[in-house]
């Protein structure tokens, strides 16, 4: 049996203004300006704001009048740097705090809706038509071009390791076949510089890819001639073999010797850092095994890193804000090098100044219109996003530098304070959610280097006088404690407890544990040594 039921229910929807917002506050500098991009091929009405072509045709003109006199050349040069240095200034004070918040409308509207809406009322184009509402959304936040533009470190252009071993290859001594193999090879390692593939498996793919039928016996005695290529260890299947391949190169002396030997006898051994057993297999003196430990420490564990560029590009951290201390005074602005200025396209404004001014609206002129409106309105939507990014930003950011205000004096770690999500959101007043989102992925550069805002963020430990110690204090000193430890005899975790203890935090030995994990320090007994 049928029944009919009527519920109500009360929820909240995100508008497209605020989902557009969301997703441009979370991403970083460095990925602002593929976002900007991305969104001026979709919509025509939004454009880089660039200097107006006919000034510059206009001084170009002046400048070739002036062109017979010897010394109007020198005149002009300093007029043109003085209007250009007055241009300048004139265009970063304006603002587009003033902005009205658009009207939604809808998107997928069809031609009978469009015509009844036109025959309704009459599209309000006094919204488009007001050259001052089409400014850019240029802040006073952002930082000096020139600035910027020195700091920032340049993008690699160098080529990558698979491109030099590539190059490698081409100039071995192979036919066509063992070519082709050596090329499945290489396109076999990884961000290590290790093929940790079957080499049955390799045989499979070079069959069904390339329908060549090859033993696993050809493909070793390519893969040696492989792992003859700079740099050294490369294309090793783990890591002894990548060791070993790196003595290779190595003067066969005695401790290069003795090196292979633990590395080929006693590698578990020798990972997990049990000299004794290694003297007692090998036979070998205390200075000798030192000897050969030296050795090997010295090695590259990760050949595919030290090319170039690696398998990959370099990455550069791209800092979102800059921080400068004048005299007790800090100054944050906004990177923003790489988010060029934008605006409302005037052709578009002139479309609506042409329907204004027409005597005769038919039918497609009306569907037209709409079509430029509702563009308009999304890059007005999108400027309004950037500008309420920049302020989010800017207020997230000062709340950050007021709360840590020592640590950014003195550049000490321990002047750090507790510090989490939800006392920069009730400072600034916005949702934890918010605070977040400008958090992740996010940098500052100080004058002490480059920090990411997580950073900052740290729980409190409770102290014998009563105050909390931000754990990045409590990490700092830990590590300061394992750095001047004896290496023959390193400090256990159990001590590491009592001796922070006894300096104030209380800490359990499982919380010393974490810690230093998160440090990436091994435990005591893979920290000895000889």
């Amino acid at each position: 049996m049928q029944r009919l039921d009527l519920k109500q229910l009360l929820s909240q929807k995100l508008s497209p203004q605020q989902i557009q917002f969301i997703k441009l506050l979370q991403i970083p500098t460095a990925e602002l300006e593929t976002r900007i991009k991305e969104e001026m091929e979709v919509n025509p009405a939004l454009e880089e704001d660039e200097p107006d072509d006919t000034e510059e045709l206009e001084r170009d003109e002046d400048d070739g009048d002036d062109s017979d006199d010897p010394d109007a050349s020198l005149d002009n040069d300093e007029n043109t740097l003085e209007e250009d240095f007055d241009d300048r200034s004139g265009n970063d004070t304006e603002l587009v705090d003033e902005m009205p918040e658009p009207e939604m409308q809808p998107k997928d509207e069809g031609p009978a809706d469009s015509e009844t809406a036109a025959d309704n009322t009459d599209l309000d184009l006094s919204d488009y038509l007001n050259d001052d509402e089409i400014a850019g959304y240029k802040m006073q936040g952002d930082g000096p071009g020139e600035e910027e533009e020195r700091d920032t470190p340049l993008a690699d252009t160098s080529g990558s390791l698979l491109d030099s071993l590539m190059d490698q290859l081409h100039f071995a001594d192979l036919d066509e076949r063992q070519e082709a193999i050596g090329q499945q090879l290489i396109g076999s390692i990884d961000g290590d510089g290790y093929i940790r593939r079957d080499l049955s498996a390799i045989a499979n793919d070079l069959a069904f890819s390339q329908n060549l039928e090859v033993s696993v016996a050809e493909i070793e005695a390519v893969l040696r001639v492989v792992q003859q290529f700079d740099p050294p260890g490369i294309a090793a299947r783990d890591l002894p073999e990548c060791l070993l391949l790196q003595l290779e190169r190595r003067p066969q002396d005695e401790n290069t010797v003795n090196a292979e030997r633990i590395l080929t006898d006693t590698f578990d051994e020798f990972s997990k850092k049990h000299y004794p057993r290694i003297q007692q297999k090998l036979d070998l003196e205390d200075d000798e095994l030192k000897e050969a430990i030296g050795v090997i420490l010295k090695l590259n564990p990760k050949p595919g890193g030290s090319g170039p560029s690696g398998l990959g590009k370099t990455q550069y951290l791209m800092p979102d804000f800059i921080l400068t201390n004048d005299n007790g005074v800090f100054n944050l602005t906004l990177n923003a090098r790489n988010a060029p200025e934008l605006r409302v396209s005037p052709a578009y404004t002139e479309m609506f100044r042409t329907y204004d001014k027409a005597a005769k609206k038919d039918q497609k002129m009306k569907e037209a219109v709409t079509f430029v409106k509702q563009k308009l309105d999304s890059a007005k939507w999108f400027i309004d996003a950037i500008r309420q990014r920049q302020n989010t930003l800017l207020r997230t950011m000062n709340a950050i530098v007021e709360l840590q205000r020592e640590f950014f004096v003195e550049g000490d770690e321990g002047k750090l304070k507790p510090m989490i999500l939800k006392d920069i959101a009730q400072r600034i007043s916005m949702d934890i959610s918010t605070v977040s989102r400008v958090a992740n992925s996010k940098s500052i550069q100080t004058e002490f280097g480059i920090y990411p805002l997580k950073y900052f963020f740290s729980e409190g430990i409770a102290t014998d006088s009563g105050e909390d110690a931000s754990s990045r204090e409590v990490k700092s000193i830990l590590k300061d404690l394992i750095g001047k430890e004896s290496k023959e005899r390193p400090l256990s975790d159990d001590k590491l407890e009592k001796m922070l203890n006894a300096r104030g935090y209380n800490i359990a030995r499982r919380t010393v544990a974490k810690y230093r994990e998160q440090l990436n320090i091994p435990v005591a007994r893979l920290r000895k040594e000889l």
